[in-house]
């Protein structure tokens, strides 16, 4: 079975190729693509496969995004870290997913119906991506209850700055300059706010547009930022996503 995996985040493409190897060593991985328009690319040039391990959120944009620039005709298995509400969506739709952290028997099972069923029988109307993609779309978060004290306070995702990962914490940094633990990870927190407002420039770093102050150039083919209550190197864009930043500045 030859497998093609989109995702950006490389220890859980990484992590997905050794259990796809762990369960079955003759699966051949074929290509790891880290954005849309890599994977369009490829797949326009003739790229042939078996199977697809789509993320739904990329640093480019959503993975359904595919569907519009290239007509596939193979079977895919989305990973996503979507709440329950999202993942009733794919089942209505027929939709085989993957919820993250992916375990090795819930891939056993994907596999398993993807050999059952087979290949014709489990392919997907682009028409039911792009519906899944619009409930999904109408549920990012506009609000997040933080603890202040003893005490509850909810914070509008407008009044957030941006959210960083610091000593094994997600702290959500709002405008007025107070911090809150919360308890997604950078990761979820993608799935959840709009990717209109709100892009990871690093690994640590998930930015609100409306809080960029400056962009200038930097080494290495970078980019720094100015953003309040943002120090040092936190506020760099990776060199793997300037790209995709630019993109996303001129939407």
């Amino acid at each position: 079975m030859n497998v093609v995996i989109l995702e950006d985040e490389k220890l859980n493409a990484d992590h997905l190729t050794t259990l796809l190897h762990k369960l079955d060593p003759g699966i051949r991985v074929l290509a790891v693509y880290d954005s849309v328009r890599k994977s369009a690319e490829a797949f326009q040039k003739g790229l042939v496969a078996d199977l697809l391990f789509m993320d739904i959120h990329l640093a480019d944009g959503s993975g359904f995004e595919l569907f519009s620039r290239v007509k596939l005709e193979l079977p895919v298995i989305f990973t996503t870290a979507y709440d329950e509400y999202a993942l009733q969506a794919f089942k209505v739709n027929s939709i085989d997913y993957l919820l993250k952290p992916i375990g090795l028997d819930d891939l056993q099972v994907a596999l398993d119906k993807f050999r059952k069923l087979g290949r014709a029988q489990i392919q997907t109307p682009v028409l039911n991506h792009q519906d899944v993609y619009q409930r999904i779309a109408r549920e990012y978060k506009s609000r997040f209850i933080v603890k202040m004290g003893d005490t509850l306070a909810s914070v509008k995702t407008e009044e957030i700055d941006f959210f960083i990962a610091e000593d094994g914490l997600v702290i959500l940094s709002a405008k007025s300059g107070k911090r809150f633990p919360i308890d997604h990870t950078l990761d979820v927190l993608e799935t959840l706010l709009s990717p209109d407002l709100f892009f990871r420039i690093n690994r640590k770093v998930l930015v609100n547009i409306n809080s960029i102050q400056k962009i200038s150039s930097y080494f290495n083919s970078r980019l720094k930022i100015v953003c309040s209550n943002l120090q040092n190197d936190d506020c760099i864009v990776s060199r793997e996503r300037v790209g995709a930043f630019k993109e996303w500045l001129d939407r």
